[in-house]
């Protein structure tokens, strides 16, 4: 009796795991996605039992279909977030440079903005000086929004700032990646709410929700003080960045501060991600606080996330790139670009523009540098310039396009970034921001080793399986 049931029982378990398969194949095939990858996750749920399943429902998954916020409270939030029309065929902007803002608008509904003010920190301690500063200057509304907020001496610095803001009575609003900050300790937030800080985790990760929140994180680095002033770039709140960690040097990093129009897309952006938590932002009933400038320094914040219908920054960086005739400068933490990225970057350096391209030469992960470091071949061999620095970590990430155009922000040139991340980049249509940030890459390239094809191909042959093998796992690292 105990073997019969013990049959029907395996049986039973191999027909509920079968069906569950067959199930997730169907949906690989429904969604239409890029058909080498959906072949890639058919084998897999196919030829590997358990472990497919497994590594589909924790990685392969897609959120397209799921909408953040209803389209009215979309519309209701744009209202109240509405900066001055700008008529964009009278701006100073090549045809080439207009359809880029029109794309980025059609994709993510991003705003051209004029009339802003921008200051540029390749230092975490002067950007930290700066925000605890204005922070301290608050009077009305604090809205804090980062990927990493550490339970260390920087982080317990702003801490104090917005739990002693909160006492006076400013309303601040804090949201942290549940998964980034996960070494974070609850006490450290629970003190932050006791003293009237309304702090919430973006995705919470608990089980049995742990397959449906893991992969998908937020990779935004927003402030928004009274509704003025903006911070926005790469810059986490962690001492790596003023202190340096262990027998690595500070972080170097890039950081805006922003003042104008564009903060109203920056106050959008952070009400989108507060009211997907289910969370109402009150401050946006405010009367207007448009600042009183008047210039044409061009800004667009284009955001991007899974459950996006297109993958918005992927197309716009293709775009740009695409537009590009004299030179593309990119610094990135981690180079995995998709395969249409990597053949848009092959393309322009074929066609002698100017490409390069900076990563560290030391990264906090030795995963994510092997598989940065497989894509290097290819672009040698098409002529882009590859460049490691060598100082320390640099986590900067930037784009510079001929001379009018920056794309920096939050946004890694890898798989994650552009596919499974909620991310934020600044769009900078503006030849002395452009200029700034091209001395910025050019001092860099001083404290960097440039790479050649021949000392490259001579690199141990154990290196170079290895980042083969790595490379495989792009997609999801």
């Amino acid at each position: 009796m105990d073997a019969t049931m013990g049959f029907w029982w395996r049986a039973g378990g191999m027909l509920v795991y079968a069906v569950t398969i067959i199930a997730c194949v169907v949906v690989v095939l429904r969604e239409n996605r890029n058909p080498i990858r959906s072949m890639a996750w058919v084998m897999a749920l196919i030829f590997l039992p358990v472990v497919g399943l497994v590594f589909y429902l924790f990685f392969g998954r897609s959120l397209k279909s799921m909408r953040m916020i209803s389209r009215h409270k979309k519309r209701r939030l744009m209202r109240a977030t509405a900066t001055r029309n700008v008529n964009l065929k009278e701006m100073p902007l090549g045809g080439d440079r207009k359809q880029l803002v029109m794309l980025s608008h059609s994709l993510s509904k991003a705003k051209f903005t004029v009339n802003n003010s921008i200051e540029i920190f390749t230092e975490g301690a002067t950007k930290f000086d700066r925000l605890k500063e204005d922070l301290r200057k608050a009077r009305h509304s604090i809205l804090l929004q980062y990927y990493i907020f550490s339970d260390d001496r920087l982080g317990n610095e702003i801490a104090d700032i917005l739990m002693e803001k909160a006492r006076d009575g400013v309303a601040v609003c804090v949201i942290y990646d549940h998964v980034g900050s996960f070494s974070t300790r609850s006490r450290f937030f629970g003190r932050m709410r006791d003293a009237g800080v309304d702090v919430h985790p973006f995705f919470r990760v608990t089980f049995p929700q742990l397959a449906n929140r893991i992969n998908w994180r937020n990779h935004r680095k927003l402030v928004v003080i009274d509704r003025k002033i903006g911070y926005l770039g790469g810059m986490n709140i962690a001492d790596r960045y003023v202190y340096g960690t262990g027998d690595i040097p500070v972080w170097r990093d890039t950081h805006f501060r922003l003042e104008g129009d564009i903060v109203e897309s920056l106050v959008l952006s952070f009400a989108i991600d507060w009211s997907f938590m289910g969370q109402p932002l009150g401050q946006l009933e405010e009367t207007d606080v448009r600042p009183k400038m008047s210039n044409l320094l061009g800004m667009q914040l284009v955001t991007t996330g899974p459950v996006d219908s297109w993958d918005n920054l992927s197309l716009c960086f293709m775009k740009a790139i695409s537009m590009a005739r004299r030179s593309i400068y990119i610094q990135t933490p981690y180079f995995l670009p998709t395969d249409a990225l990597q053949h848009a970057l092959e393309a322009a350096a074929l066609s002698k523009v100017d490409v390069r391209i900076m990563i560290p030469e030391r990264c906090d992960s030795r995963l994510l540098r092997l598989a940065s470091f497989s894509y290097v071949t290819q672009c040698l061999k098409a002529g882009i310039k590859v460049y490691l620095y060598s100082p320390g970590m640099l986590h900067a990430k930037a784009m510079i396009i001929d001379e009018d155009l920056v794309a920096a922000g939050s946004t890694n040139f890898d798989f994650r970034s552009m596919e499974n991340n909620f991310e934020s980049t600044l769009f900078i249509y503006d030849r002395e921001v452009n200029k700034r940030m091209r001395d910025i890459f050019f001092d860099d390239i001083r404290e960097s080793r440039k790479l050649t094809f021949m000392q490259w191909r001579t690199r141990p042959l154990l290196q170079r399986l290895l980042e083969s093998v790595v490379r495989l796992l792009a997609p999801i690292l």
